[in-house]
């Protein structure tokens, strides 16, 4: 068992930022500010639970300028056995972690729920916490493939439109959605909980805001748990590479489950050949989504749809059942649009955390054919939309791809999937690389984005190293799970 050292705390947030380069407006920002305070209430769709909200700067390096509220959820341990507070990271970017806690604490384990107050949040921009507002119409002139260097240009005159607007709707906050700024409410969040270092479990895009806590605020992590692991590290090809690779190995997996498993609707049929042809009709464009009232389905849809239901195995069924729909579908019709003139933007903080420049269409259909070359059968990783959205913005982003520099006191615990077909396994071999003593790799040799919920020998591992700080071998792994009907 490791022993975590002590750690004093006694300064604001602000100058704990100040000290990692985000300086604050005046030296009277530097002086300690009164601590911040959370009110709590029962959450109203489940009085069980509580929810609060706490005031935090829009700008942490102007602490004592325009605020926001930040929402916030938790369930309290059992008095007898509470060992503290465990808050939880949402990924995405979008996931609500008030709605996981109000709805869905069973995301965390009976143990872990008795020992720990179990607390999260809607990151900055988000859910119910002063989310990003954009115009719908703008929003939806964003392509899903650029085709040419007209609808190049096209784009990066409608994203300099589009980031205006939501600028104009959102207001200041718009250009703070940053996971640095973030990392500096979850600090926030820890010392209105009164906690002097934080347990943290971040899942996915909430791994991020642990790596990056842990860099700026070292001493103050007591165990940090980062599930389906980003790599912060990586530039527009490598991003995209790692990507497409990701999304194929986990396609062939399905594959092979669906030719072994009877439970499959598709078993004994050459499923890839089916596969094929459907992106064919999608390229015609004579392809539609039965769950639609048949509308017209592009074939960077049909990728992105197939893609999120591999995330999880117990979907596996459902999507031999979609693909045999797909196989009858008729022909596409004309869908009603929606009525509403805004929508909420949560990637917004996407294009804050990565610079993923692209020089022109010719560099971007480079992207696009390398990409169907690694991944054949879904040729449109949802990555290559990050590249359209993300399309001229301003440089130098917030918080720009780096190489980690982590030095806590206890090991950061990676909980890896060998076939994640969203946050791949080289994405966490490389961030334990990064992280050296700093972090530990384990790995479940199965399926699906992310293990805790899925594999009972991760969730053992995991709860031994939130809870009693046991840190497991280097070489840890835990055997597959076959899905399960």
């Amino acid at each position: 068992m490791l022993r975590v050292r002590k750690s004093t705390v006694g300064w604001a947030v602000a100058v704990a930022l100040t000290a990692t380069g985000l300086t604050p407006a005046s030296p009277a920002a530097a002086r300690p500010q009164p601590g911040p305070t959370i009110e709590w209430r029962p959450c109203a769709k489940d009085t069980t639970a509580e929810c609060g909200t706490l005031s935090l700067p829009v700008d942490w390096n102007r602490p004592r300028g325009e605020r926001f509220e930040l929402e916030l959820a938790r369930r309290v341990a059992d008095p007898a056995a509470r060992e503290g507070v465990l808050v939880f990271g949402p990924g995405g970017p979008g996931d609500s972690g008030v709605d996981r806690v109000v709805d869905g604490s069973s995301r965390f384990s009976a143990d872990l729920r008795r020992r720990f107050d179990i607390v999260s949040f809607d990151p900055r921009g988000t859910g119910r916490s002063h989310p990003v507002i954009c115009s719908r119409e703008l929003l939806g002139r964003q392509p899903q493939v650029i085709t040419d260097q007209a609808q190049f240009d096209a784009t990066l005159k409608n994203n300099a439109l589009l980031r205006a607007d939501c600028r104009a709707r959102t207001g200041a906050l718009y250009d703070h959605v940053d996971t640095t700024s973030a990392a500096g409410d979850l600090d926030a969040i820890r010392a209105a909980l009164g906690e002097r270092q934080i347990t943290f479990h971040g899942s996915s895009y909430g791994t991020l805001l642990g790596q990056r806590y842990a860099e700026l605020f070292p001493g103050r992590v007591r165990a940090m748990v980062l599930e389906a692991s980003m790599d912060h590290s990586l530039g527009t090809r490598a991003f995209l590479d790692t990507q497409a690779v990701s999304a194929e190995d986990a396609f062939d997996e399905y594959l092979a489950w669906c030719a072994r498993s009877t439970d499959c609707v598709l078993h004994g049929r050459d499923v890839r050949a089916l596969w094929a042809g459907l992106h064919s009709r999608a390229e015609r464009g004579t392809l539609t989504d039965p769950d639609r009232a048949g509308a017209a389905l592009a074939p960077f849809e049909l990728s992105r749809l197939a893609h999120k239901q591999l995330y999880d195995t117990w979907r596996w069924p459902g999507l031999a059942e979609w693909i045999v729909r797909l196989e009858g579908a008729g022909a596409p019709s004309v869908s009603a649009l929606t009525d509403e003139a805004v929508a909420p933007y949560p990637f917004a903080v996407f294009c804050q955390d990565w610079n993923l420049p692209v020089r022109d269409y010719r560099e971007y259909v480079g992207h696009v054919r390398r990409s169907r070359q690694l991944a054949p059968d879904l040729r449109y990783p949802p990555a290559l939309f990050a590249l359209v959205t993300c399309l001229g913005a301003p440089t130098p982003v917030a918080n720009p791809q780096h190489r980690l520099r982590v030095r806590t006191d206890v090991p950061l615990l990676i909980a890896a999937t060998v076939h994640d077909l969203a946050s791949g396994y080289g994405w966490a071999r490389n961030v334990a690389r990064q992280l050296g003593r700093h972090g530990v790799l384990l790995t479940y040799q199965g399926w699906g984005h992310g293990s805790y919920t899925t594999s009972p020998c991760v969730q053992q591992i995991v709860d031994d190293y939130l809870i009693d700080l046991v840190v497991p071998a280097r070489d840890a792994d835990c055997p597959a799970v076959e899905p399960e009907v």
